[in-house]
């Protein structure tokens, strides 16, 4: 069988060499993103490889015309996706799952460099500011972290803020069995209140977009933090900053923003960017933004390349696939 990989990068290369000879199957390799554009390249193949490029309804049916019968994106999230449309016109769709340690360990470090004002300290070494003014810290086990959402990437982080010895809360739909010696599950309400730190570990959907607003942000704790690896629309950005200026909000550490399809995985060091509220973050001492890196490791890109590869070979066998949504 053919697979058609959009958006390859290099550091991707070796693992599709490596995949496609242990599966048996022939990768094509297109740098260039799926586009109305790029569509006719799909001719052909029954299964395309995407990562977050934007897959609306037009383009969906672009892929539906050329023959294309699975799209596997290399990613957790899958809402760049218009699943809608896809099921209409039969079409199915994957994700992939990887390693989970990639977010959990960004987590926690994130979590660290927040609650010791990392940032802070790094740009005033930076100019030669050696003094303590303004860096002084929390330490961890003195606090109580709150971990929204407990599925793989969540339970991760539970075990290892579980060495730290701090007092973990957590609060899902589902709670998983394998941590409760490590973490007591409360209500949402509960959890807000009574949280030191915020992590969010949760998919976006339409029940949870800007579940972190003005509303949610006033139960919370005097000086919290508030990290997010998981979805930028799970933040109401405009509540958030006025949060921080209103100094209700300790420390921000943010590896997801709303909008940033546009932004992240491209070098716009020219350019002038059309989003005040990333330079409205990034201007805060408090403030710690990444776009969007908590995934990217070896073992990260090596499990997306190959869960994809692995979805598209059993889609086309007809066999069960787990990642197929």
């Amino acid at each position: 069988m053919k697979i058609l990989a959009y958006s390859h990068r290099s550091d991707e290369t070796e693992f599709y060499k490596k995949f496609s000879e242990k599966y048996n199957v022939e990768v094509v390799l297109c740098d260039e993103e799926p586009s109305m554009e790029t569509a006719e390249l799909a001719t052909g193949f029954d299964c395309i490889s995407i990562i977050t490029t934007m897959i609306p309804a037009e383009l969906i049916e672009k892929f539906h015309k050329v023959g294309v019968k699975f799209i596997s994106t290399r990613t957790i999230g899958y809402e760049h996706i218009d699943l809608k449309r896809a099921k209409e016109l039969g079409m199915h769709i994957g994700n992939v799952t990887y390693s989970t340690n990639s977010v959990a360990d960004y987590t926690v470090m994130l979590i660290l460099m927040a609650i010791r004002k990392v940032k802070l300290i790094m740009e005033k070494s930076n100019v030669q500011d050696y003094s303590l003014r303004g860096i002084q810290g929390k330490e961890l086990p003195n606090l109580t972290v709150g971990v929204l959402g407990t599925g793989r990437i969540g339970q991760t982080i539970i075990k290892n803020l579980s060495g730290f010895g701090c007092r973990i809360l957590a609060n899902d739909i589902y709670e998983a069995e394998s941590i409760k010696d490590y973490v007591k599950y409360v209500d949402l309400d509960t959890l807000l209140k009574n949280s030191d730190v915020i992590t969010l570990h949760i998919p976006a959907t339409k029940d949870n977009f800007h579940m972190i607003n003005e509303s949610s942000i006033r139960k919370m704790k005097d000086g919290v933090f508030i990290i997010n690896t998981a979805r930028g629309s799970l933040i109401n950005t405009n509540d958030l900053i006025k949060a921080i200026k209103d100094n209700k909000i300790g420390g921000v550490a943010l590896d997801v923003i709303e909008n940033e399809a546009n932004l992240y995985y491209n070098d716009l060091t020219t350019e002038i960017l059309d989003n005040e509220d990333l330079a409205i973050l990034k201007s805060f001492p408090n403030v710690i933004v990444t776009p969007h890196t908590a995934f990217y490791t070896n073992q990260a890109v090596s499990d997306m390349v190959e869960n994809s590869i692995k979805s598209c070979v059993l889609f086309s066998e007809n066999k069960n696939n787990p990642w197929e949504l």
